[in-house]
């Protein structure tokens, strides 16, 4: 099992930046890729970005490419996201979520975190 809980969320000003955490408790830390994916009101949840076991490979949604930056400190059981350049659409919760190497699917999820962005 692994828990997950995110932090950082918030209300900020339409250009302005968030950093996201999402800390890990439960089995190793660095067998598991990390994904952030966000649900806004009345929309489907979708993806925003990934990062690999080492952090060597990281992937993201177009709508969030160059603005976004995922990261993680296996050291201290943490995945970061770095928000830049917020949009209103970008309002959502936030979730972070682990899967092992051996699945393509999450297993794992946090609760969520808001994240308001004003226009």
């Amino acid at each position: 099992q692994v828990q997950l809980v995110e932090s950082g969320g918030g209300l900020v000003q339409a250009g302005g930046s968030l950093r996201l955490s999402c800390a890990a408790s439960g089995r190793t830390f660095s067998s598991y890729h990390f994904g952030w994916f966000r649900q806004a009101p009345g929309k489907e949840r979708e993806f925003v970005a990934e990062i690999s076991r080492s952090g060597d490979n990281r992937y993201y949604a177009d709508s969030v490419k160059g603005r976004f930056t995922i990261s993680r400190d296996n050291a201290k059981n943490t995945v970061y996201l770095q928000m830049n350049g917020l949009k209103p659409e970008d309002t959502a919760v936030y979730y972070c979520a682990a899967r092992s190497t051996y699945s393509s699917n999450y297993e794992y999820w946090g609760q969520g975190t808001q994240v308001t962005v004003s226009s």
